[in-house]
Formats: structure tokens, sequence, C-alpha cells
């Protein structure tokens, strides 16, 4: 074989072994982790699917029709972020509210589960604040766009260290708090789902394959509204998690 085509060749297997090796390095210093703080158990979070309007009143507070079928729409995993970091609201918006939810780890491959087996794929659960720039969300719907500008800016997940489901022995009885500035704003209870967990699980494995790693938010009950910069957030669900996030 020529001289030049030997070494075209080595160039190539040199080039390709760069570029696995720079991948990794940028996925290494991105992939976001959730962590059950009692079993030392991490996972690599994948996707974030959430649950909106799955709660009477908080549909009532935003003037929305009570959807007939769940409302899906996700956020990246690089918008998570962990107790103590701050939010920090895009340029782009006014308007940043708040909205606290339970949030489901799956530690199990799902795939058209039934509600009644939907449960045995629950790895643990957290307290999660899903931000919305409801401005942008508000210009987005009214033009009949996607949301995921408005859901799935950097920092827009907060998320609390999961507990494991076996210390949750009813995810429909957790009573959801928020405040700001140590003002409540969100006291509710998951027992108002309108969709409940097994039903939530049941019908996102129907179109989507739940893998390990994969985190679910599952709506939010009514009292959203605004933050702005200067501001802390506390958000709690007894027995599963707390967060303190600043807002910048």
């Amino acid at each position: 074989m020529p001289q030049r085509v030997l070494r075209e060749k080595e160039n190539v297997k040199h080039s390709a072994k760069r570029l696995i090796i720079i991948t990794i390095r940028i996925n290494g210093g991105t992939m976001k982790t959730a962590h059950i703080a009692a079993t030392g158990q991490q996972f690599t979070i994948g996707k974030i699917i959430c649950l909106a309007r799955n709660y009477a009143e908080h549909v009532k507070e935003l003037g929305n029709e009570t959807p007939t079928a769940p409302v899906l729409f996700m956020k990246p995993a690089s918008s998570v972020i962990s107790d103590g970091e701050a939010v920090r609201i895009p340029a782009y918006s006014q308007e940043c509210h708040y909205e606290v939810e339970l949030a489901v780890l799956i530690g199990t491959v799902a795939r058209n589960v039934t509600a009644d087996d939907a449960l045995e794929h629950v790895a643990g659960y957290a307290v999660a604040i899903d931000m919305t720039l409801r401005d942008v969300q508000n210009q987005l719907k009214a033009k009949g766009l996607p949301w995921e500008i408005a859901k799935g800016f950097d920092t827009a997940c907060p998320l609390s260290d999961f507990v494991p489901a076996s210390e949750v022995p009813d995810p429909h009885a957790l009573n959801l708090k928020l405040a700001v500035n140590g003002e409540s704003r969100q006291d509710g209870c998951s027992s108002d789902m309108i969709n409940r967990i097994p039903q939530i699980i049941a019908h996102m494995s129907s179109i989507f394959t739940l893998e390990p790693g994969d985190v679910l938010l599952t709506g939010t009950p009514a009292g959203v509204g605004r933050v702005v910069a200067g501001d802390i957030m506390t958000a709690e669900i007894v027995s599963v998690g707390r967060l303190t996030i600043p807002v910048t």
C-alpha cells in the first residue's frame, strides 16, 4: 500500500481517538446525576419529563382548561441544579415563576407498563422546582409553539437528593410547600393530583421508553408566582427533601 495512503489512514485513526477523548471530557463536565443519599446510589440523569396542569386549582389560577389527557413537556438534564445553587433568570424574560413539584426517579426500564406495575420501576422521590418563564411561555402558547425555551433554560430545574421509594409508603399523601423570603406561597398535597403517579408512568411509558435515571415531574399545586433577583426560595416535601435556592 502506498505510504501516502498509510499516512492518511493513521491520521484518521489519531483524529478519531482525539475526538473520542474530547467527547468524553465534554460529557464528563456536564453530566448531571441523581443521588439516593440513603443508599449511595447515583444515576446519570437522562430525560426529564414533566406533567402540566395536574392540580385542578393550579389549572384554575392560570385560566387554563382541565386537560382530558396528560399534558407533557420536557426539560434537558443541563437545567438541573442542586440545593444551594442559584437560579439565573435569563435576560429574555421579565416574569420568572416557581412551581414546587414531587419528582420521581426511574430505576428500571419501563416500556408500555400498566398502572398496576408502574411503581415497581420507581427508585426514589425528591422535591423539585419547575422554574418557568411565564411571559415567554404565554407568548409561545399564543402562537401554538412548544414551551422549552420557557421551561428548559439553564438552572430551570432545582432538584434535591432522592429518598428511596421504599421510604415513601404513599406518594399521594405528601405535603408540598414553597416559601419565598420566608413567606409561604404554595402549600398543597399530592393527593390532589388529577393523574396519579401509576397512571403518569403508564401513560409516559406508552410514548417514551423510560430508562434508569429518567426523572418525572408530576405537576404543581396552586400558588405559583414570580420571583426576582435577590429572592430566596425554600421548597420542601416533608420526609422527601428540601431545597434552598437563591435567585440571581
